[in-house]
């Protein structure tokens, strides 16, 4: 059995003027939705044994401050295929993951996040959670899949339970649409 916690980096800060997408920054509603989150998952007592993650700065910054929310903190390993990678680019990259981390936190961006999901987890009108994620996955959103795997080269479509989906908005209702 292998888990699989999905983490989208926070909001970013479009307002930056920075030259390349990939170094656009967190916005201050993005910090405290990282922060948050990594609060939530401490409470939730996560455990993570590998975090692979896009090295994009708006990632980089959402896992510092997760961490600092979360009270510890996990030595990344930076894979640039995550970097706005589709669904198919994701499965790849799971499927290179060491067998040794039975429980693998995954921090990058949408589409691909939300497509590896729906990917992941069946259509057949079960899962409610996967309902939502349906309707958006958004900035800062935690994912936990059940994948009944042994060897991370496995991991196939529709090979996941959906077990909790957290939005920062379901923690603190002024990190949900519309508020600043």
């Amino acid at each position: 059995m292998k888990r699989l916690t999905l983490l989208r980096h926070a909001k970013s800060d479009w307002d930056d003027p920075v030259a390349r997408d990939f170094d656009r920054p967190l916005n201050r509603r993005g910090e405290k939705a990282a922060r948050t989150m990594g609060e939530f998952a401490a409470r939730k007592q996560m455990r993570f044994d590998a975090l692979i993650a896009s090295p994009a700065v708006r990632v980089v910054q959402t896992l510092e401050t997760f961490f600092d929310g979360f009270g510890t903190t996990l030595e990344p390993r930076w894979d640039r295929r995550i970097y706005l990678a589709s669904s198919p680019t994701l499965f790849d990259v799971l499927r290179d993951l060491p067998d040794s981390a039975d429980s693998v936190l995954m921090a990058g961006h949408n589409p691909g996040l939300e497509e590896l999901i729906l990917d992941l987890v069946p259509d057949d009108g079960a899962s409610s959670l996967r309902e939502d994620v349906e309707v958006k996955f958004p900035t800062a959103s935690i994912a936990v899949m059940e994948l009944g795997i042994d060897h991370w080269s496995e991991v196939r479509e529709n090979a996941a339970t959906l077990a909790s989906f957290t939005r920062p908005r379901d923690l603190d209702p002024a990190l949900g649409p519309g508020s600043r």
